[in-house]
């Protein structure tokens, strides 16, 4: 991969955004205010998993490119969290939902398996390895479709709001072949490496879909602006025609391409299109910025 994978020290003001960041679309809103919940333990758990399996990579660009990532994964998930604090201070607390969201990922999907679980600790590893590349499918998908989504703009959705979507999404699709090469080099060989990866999509996406559909109805509940909020399908499918939300029939779609034995990220998504925001990101732009003006000073 000769693209080279960096964080980026992006900040982001809060101050303005409103609790409906999409204006009249809260199904729309929480729908995506549900990464908020699940990015921040979930990218603290690529982290740690990776650099267990630091040791098993013996090839210096996919080294380098692990890096790369985990840098990304561990920037994203700080502006995340401080998305929930941004909700909270607007009376919409989160905490009951992610104290489930982290004992899933630092205890459920912890070093250690499951107690009872008959599994080796590589084979451990490996399986977590292979969750990770299967979340980081969808992660592509997901960065590339709010790149696309010119109907949010149209709508006059939150700026500040929109940057953070698509700064991250533009590095999902930067780093969208990372987790899957990581583990392919470190998840065996042969047939039983292509069914592991299987069987990591087989759990990853109804895990996640789960999570997901559970989140925007705990956000729909507790949104304090609404009078019985509920999270409907035919809102989320009526949201997903005009623009504003992916549908759950293009993530479905999704999965069977992940499956064919010749997959490969790089199919998924466009470099280009990422590369072409990161070049014009307010955050990104101020962040690259604040780099340059530190290694001229540290330079004096």
């Amino acid at each position: 991969m000769s693209h080279a994978i960096r964080p980026r020290r992006v900040a982001f003001d809060w101050k303005r955004t409103p609790l409906h960041w999409i204006p009249g679309e809260p199904t729309a809103t929480h729908v995506i205010n549900v990464l908020h919940l699940l990015l921040p333990a979930g990218e603290r758990w690529f982290v740690k998993v990776f650099k267990e399996a630091l040791p098993l990579v013996t090839d210096e660009q996919l080294l380098k490119d692990v890096k790369g990532f985990m840098g990304q994964e561990a920037t994203h998930s700080v502006q995340h969290a401080y998305v929930l604090e941004h909700l909270a201070e607007q009376q919409l607390d989160t905490a009951a939902y992610t104290r489930h969201v982290e004992w899933m990922f630092d205890v459920l999907l912890g070093e250690r398996p499951p107690r009872g679980l008959p599994i080796r600790p590589r084979e451990w590893l490996r399986f977590r390895l292979s969750l990770i590349a299967a979340i980081e499918h969808f992660t592509a998908v997901l960065g590339d479709w709010v790149l696309d989504s010119e109907a949010l703009d149209d709508v006059g959705a939150d700026e500040v709001m929109l940057d953070l979507l698509r700064w991250h999404g533009a590095e999902e699709v930067e780093h969208r072949a990372v987790a899957f090469d990581m583990y392919q080099h470190a998840g065996g060989k042969g047939a039983v490496r292509y069914l592991r990866r299987v069987e990591g999509m087989a759990f990853a996406w109804p895990a996640l879909f789960y999570l997901w559909v559970a989140g925007a109805r705990y956000l729909m509940r507790h949104d304090p602006q609404l009078d019985r909020g509920r999270y409907r399908f035919r809102d989320h499918r009526a949201a997903a025609r005009r623009g504003l939300l992916p549908s759950w029939a293009s993530l479905n779609a999704a999965m069977p391409r992940y499956l064919r034995r010749s997959y490969h990220p790089s199919q998924e998504g466009s470099l280009r299109r990422a590369e072409e925001y990161l070049a014009v990101s307010p955050a990104a732009r101020a962040a690259a910025s604040g780099e340059k003006g530190t290694e001229q000073d540290a330079a004096l």
